[in-house]
């Protein structure tokens, strides 16, 4: 994929969720309190974990580095069900959109941190009634690493990632979250070399429902 259109694809969604954003709140004023409870920033997750994954060898002779990574990240969760309505979706289970802030100490190949954050879009797999809600997503963002590697010449990189997750409810609005992703890291030919880093990430943390 083409750098032009990731850097759409970043930037269309982060204008998507702003307008949303600015829309609901003009439609709560204008509609009886009973109605509007909850609003369209519907949650909050808080997670950390840990990634891996072997890079590059730097020759035949040598063994694959480790890239290991402790992400801690942040969703804020906003309710699509509305924007969905009006085109005639409107299923049981959740339909989320995250905005994703995350930093990441990086302690192989080298002391290394990243920063950065992603637009994800998540699904539910059973209604959310359920005190167990398996779920799906995916998304794309951008990132800024310390340092650069082998496989990345830039410090500035995007990123694609897949996730399947759950919750398990302890409370009405507060429950454990897992997710295991996969995650595609690559600066689209910004600068060589551009060999890609792809990581695996076992997330466990909380979330509290607004």
């Amino acid at each position: 994929m083409k750098i032009y259109l990731k850097l759409f694809i970043v930037i269309a969604l982060g204008l998507f969720v702003t307008s949303f954003a600015f829309a609901d709140e003009t439609a709560v004023e204008a509609q009886p309190e009973a109605e509007t409870a909850g609003g369209v920033l519907k949650g909050i997750e808080v997670m950390t974990g840990f990634g891996w994954n072997k890079l590059k060898a730097k020759s035949d002779f040598d063994s694959k580095p480790d890239y290991n990574m402790y992400p801690i990240v942040v969703d804020f969760d906003f309710n699509l069900k509305d924007l969905t309505k009006k085109i005639g979706i409107n299923p049981p289970s959740l339909i989320e959109f995250q905005l994703e802030p995350y930093i990441a100490p990086v302690s192989s190949p080298s002391a290394n941190v990243e920063v950065g954050n992603s637009f994800m879009l998540k699904v539910g797999l059973l209604p959310e009634t359920s005190k167990f809600q398996p779920f799906i997503k995916g998304g794309v963002g951008m990132v800024y690493m310390s340092t650069g590697t082998q496989e990345q010449g830039s410090k500035f990189n995007f990123i694609e990632s897949g996730a399947v997750g759950a919750h398990f409810f302890f409370t009405k609005n507060t429950s454990l979250v897992t997710e295991f992703r996969y995650r595609h890291l690559s600066n689209c030919g910004i600068e060589e070399p551009n060999s890609g880093i792809n990581t695996y990430q076992a997330l466990a943390g909380v979330s509290y429902k607004f």
